[in-house]
This record gives C-alpha cells, sequence and structure tokens, in this order.
C-alpha cells in the first residue's frame, strides 16, 4: 500500500492522455479535490461527482459512472481514481471492475472509515433492494493512498464512524491493540489532537495492517476473513433496515451491532463481562442508543437472513469472541438468543 498523495504522479506516469478519470462526492469535490489537483499537477483528468451519502449507492449510479466512462472514451488502459469515502471507493470499484471487464482504479479515502476499512481489502459493490452491499465483486485495487490532511475536513460524527471500524480490529486481533485504543478515548481529546494521535501513536497503521493481514490470508473470504465481520451481521440489519428511512452512519451501526454480538459471545462463548461493559460504556458515552425499538426485533432478524455469511436452512451466522483476540467464525445463533442479545442493545 502507499500511503501518500506525493506517489501519485509516478504511479499514474505511463498511463495515455485522456484516460485519467475522478469519481467524487458534492462534499470531496469541495473539500479534497483541490489537494488532490495540487498533488498531480499538470496532469488532465475528466471528472464526475456524485451526490454525498449512502442513498446515492445504487445500481442507478453505477450506471451513471459507466456512461461517465464511455462518454469520455475511457478503454482498458484508463485509470479511475476514487476520491471519498466508504461510499465512493466500494461504487466507483465496482464501476471499474465491471467496465470492459475490468479497468485499474486507484482508492485516495477521505474519511477514516474509508481508510480502514472500505478502500483496503479489495472489496467493491453497492446496496440493493434494501440489502447492504448486496452486490459486488472481489477486485483490488491498483493501490490504496492514505492522507491524513484529509481527516481534518470531516466532522466528530465521521471520525467516530471510522474509529468504530478501528475498535472492531482491534476487537479480533489483540488486547494490547483494544487497550491502545481505550487509552486513546480516555484522553478525551479535541478533533486536531486526536487526527494527529491517529498517525503519531501508530494506531491508524496497526488498524488497516490488521486487515490487510487477514485478507492477504483469505482475499476471497471462504473463511479466516470472515472474523471482519464481527458486529457487522446484527450491524447490517440496523443500517439495512435505516434505509427505509435516513441513512445512519456505517460506523455506529457496527459499534451497535458489537455490542449486541459481544452480548452474544458473553453467552455462547463465555467471552469476559469485562469486554461487553467497556464496550457498552464507549456506545453510551460516543454513539449513543440506537434509533431502534424492541418493536424492530422481529424485523432485524429476517434481515439477518439475508446476510452475506448465511448457509441454506441455517439460522444467522455470526462471527463472536471468545475473548479479546479470539474471534470465533460461523457461530450460528438461534433466533431466541439474537432476540436476547437485541432487547440487551435496546434496553441500554
Amino acid at each position: 500500500m502507499l500511503h501518500s498523495l506525493t506517489q501519485l504522479s509516478s504511479l499514474l506516469s505511463d498511463l495515455p492522455k485522456g484516460q485519467l478519470f475522478v469519481l467524487t462526492d458534492s462534499h470531496t469535490k469541495v473539500h479534497c479535490l483541490p489537494l488532490f489537483a495540487e498533488s498531480i499537477g499538470d496532469f488532465s483528468y475528466h471528472l464526475l461527482t456524485l451526490e454525498a451519502g449512502e442513498v446515492t449507492k445504487n445500481l442507478t449510479s453505477v450506471q451513471l459512472v459507466w456512461d461517465f466512462l464511455l462518454k469520455h472514451r475511457a478503454t482498458r488502459e484508463a485509470v479511475l481514481v476514487n476520491l471519498g469515502g466508504g461510499m465512493i471507493t466500494d461504487l466507483g470499484g465496482f464501476a471499474a471492475a465491471t467496465y470492459m471487464r475490468g479497468i485499474r482504479f486507484v482508492n485516495i479515502p477521505t474519511t477514516l472509515l474509508a481508510m480502514v476499512d472500505a478502500s483496503s481489502g479489495g472489496k467493491t459493490g453497492f446496496d440493493y433492494k434494501g440489502v447492504k452491499n448486496a452486490i459486488g465483486t472481489f477486485t483490488l485495487p491498483l493501490a490504496t493512498l492514505i492522507h491524513l490532511d484529509f481527516l481534518r475536513t470531516l466532522p466528530a460524527e465521521e471520525l467516530l464512524s471510522g474509529f468504530a471500524e478501528m475498535l472492531k480490529h482491534a476487537l479480533i486481533a489483540s488486547k494490547e491493540e483494544w487497550v491502545n485504543l481505550l487509552q486513546l478515548l480516555q484522553e478525551e481529546l479535541p478533533h486536531e489532537q486526536l487526527v494527529e494521535a491517529l498517525g503519531s501513536t501508530g494506531v491508524l497503521q496497526a488498524s488497516i495492517a490488521i486487515k490487510e493481514k487477514v485478507v492477504a490470508q483469505d482475499p476471497h473470504e471462504t473463511g479466516l476473513r470472515k472474523i471482519l465481520n464481527f458486529g457487522h451481521t446484527v450491524g447490517h440489519a440496523i443500517e439495512s433496515a435505516a434505509l427505509e428511512r435516513n441513512a445512519l452512519p456505517h460506523g455506529y451501526c457496527v459499534l451497535w451491532g458489537m455490542v449486541a454480538e459481544v452480548y452474544l459471545s458473553v453467552v455462547k462463548l463465555g467471552c469476559p463481562r469485562e469486554v461487553l461493559q467497556q464496550l457498552t460504556q464507549i456506545m453510551l458515552q460516543y454513539y449513543g442508543r440506537p434509533q431502534c425499538n424492541c418493536k424492530q426485533r422481529e424485523q432485524l432478524i429476517q434481515r439477518m437472513y439475508q446476510d452475506k455469511k448465511n448457509s441454506a436452512n441455517r439460522t444467522p451466522n455470526f462471527t463472536l469472541l471468545r475473548a479479546v483476540g479470539e474471534p470465533e467464525i460461523n457461530q450460528y445463533v438461534s433466533e431466541k438468543d439474537i432476540d436476547e442479545a437485541l432487547e440487551y442493545l435496546f434496553s441500554l
């Protein structure tokens, strides 16, 4: 992985004229595109901007990208730069992976969530018929460029959304990583200092490395990579249900999902209750309660049956924790136990 925009020009040095394409959203066009343009100097490019937000992550937007590439005569030598958060890197990656059977693409994540999750690992896709990431491919980018200055443009909610995925990585990786993040939270740093600390303490690099190590061993999610889905079975159900009304930050949904799934881990695998207490406290202090109620539990359980990890004729499939750093994949959980975990989450 490359970690600096300064390396982008050399990456594109052999690109034919007129074959650089840039995808942004309405936020990153304003806040991030000027820095990108400065980094490539006089290199010309074609620009497409989509409306920001998860509601844009759909087939219609994918078609807009395909139309954009066709209109400007993109060939198989083209490179698509996805400059934005997870919506842009997921959707742009899918469009590139399927245009003319695949063109190269570069991810430049501009949110913390995209830096630690969406932009690496090779997962591309979009939401379809109310199901989160229902359609997609496994296609690795040509490169992923990390630039911390983009984080200074983010509101606190976006930083917290990304931090939730970092918490997930720590919980599945090791006690050391978990303690490092707990200590960082205890310092209650203001926005600017938190951005600095993410880089200077090494926790951001460590979080990215955790995911990269897992993906390298299981690129197509046939086994080990399922540990990265911790928190996502419940989290995606909450997020998908919310799409019917208004989109919720992905990281918040994952954090709420992790609380419910650590509860299941305590009940099913004997995970130390201290972990549940720590995560619950983080939720209440920083993320708040999910805007769900007990009447929605049945609907959420039905959405969990649509999760991609599931097997036919089985109850929903979870990744749970035996302890911090000891994830267990393929944990099939009864509806009764799921309902109990949701009741815990909604009662906080």
